[in-house]
């Protein structure tokens, strides 16, 4: 035990080290640890993540507090973190592994319904949704303080099983941290923390225009847009081959002889040639032919 009962202090490498051997005695129980990684100074890079991080550090209860964590969750040291509806659950390494639990309560049903009507018809895809590629009045409404999607510290929970008397403990700021170094990646995890269909945003849009390359209403996705997405690439489909054109119906038309083939004989024209010359007309016997009485 250290000064004033505070454990001693455990350097970033031995913290590394423990987590990683906690991680694989979890794996051998079943639990496959996530836990956050991030590249360089900065914790967020995407419009998700940053709002994420903005908006917690903008209240006074928080803002004094968060700082200790950035250092926690730079280094590693958050070993675990899974987003579920409602919580969030995270392990963190200190000078021993803590348990960290966040209960983040549900979006008030009124909230949301007015969230979705202010952005009706503003969103023209899921795609765009995910990505942050919304105009500034929509990113304005999700992100207000007092009726956008981000919880305010009176919806939120906190629970640490480190001996820090203060709710929010350094290892409690790296999990909301951790959280928003997550949302970067998958940013619908915000809506299933907040238990609200993020799909309801694209039907509430369908219901009020149907733009052209819609269905039924509702917006679809192009293939360029699903490539982006879950980064495939769409066969370009292959046209069925052109039938040619047919005939316009009308009277038939009757052949006033018959046509000949080249290279073929027309007997019948030679037998009736060959009558002539004798003088014969077809189909009647010559009177001249006859024995005289």
């Amino acid at each position: 035990m250290g000064w004033y009962g505070f454990k001693p202090y455990v350097s970033v490498a031995e913290r590394r080290a423990k987590a990683a051997r906690y991680a694989q005695k979890l794996a051998k129980n079943g639990r496959i640890c996530c836990p956050v990684k991030i590249d360089g100074m900065k914790i967020a890079r995407t419009f998700w993540g940053k709002a994420w991080c903005d908006h917690l550090e903008s209240y006074s209860d928080f803002e004094n507090r968060l700082p200790r964590g950035r250092t926690y969750v730079r280094n590693g040291s958050v070993v675990d973190l899974q987003i579920e509806p409602g919580k969030v659950v995270a392990i963190v390494s200190g000078s021993e592994m803590y348990n960290i639990k966040i209960n983040i309560k549900p979006l008030a049903t009124p909230k949301w319904t007015s969230i979705k009507a202010q952005c009706a018809g503003k969103i023209d895809s899921l795609v765009e949704l995910l990505q942050g590629k919304l105009s500034g009045g929509v990113m304005e409404i999700i992100t207000q303080h007092d009726s956008g999607l981000f919880p305010s510290p009176t919806e939120i929970d906190l629970d640490c099983s480190c001996p820090d008397w203060a709710d929010m403990c350094k290892h409690v700021a790296a999990a909301l941290y951790g959280v928003g170094a997550r949302l970067d990646q998958q940013p619908e995890l915000l809506f299933v923390l907040r238990k609200v269909d993020y799909l309801e945003l694209i039907d509430q849009a369908g219901n009020v225009a149907v733009p052209t390359g819609t269905a039924g209403g509702r917006k679809t996705l192009a293939s360029d847009e699903l490539s982006d997405v879950f980064g495939i690439e769409l066969d370009t489909p292959v046209e069925p081959p052109k039938r040619a054109a047919e005939p316009k119906a009308g009277k038939p038309k009757t052949k006033s002889a018959k046509s000949k083939v080249p290279g073929t004989r027309d007997i019948a024209a030679e037998r009736t040639h060959a009558r002539s010359a004798r003088g014969q007309v077809p189909g009647k016997r010559n009177q001249s032919s006859k024995a005289p009485t």
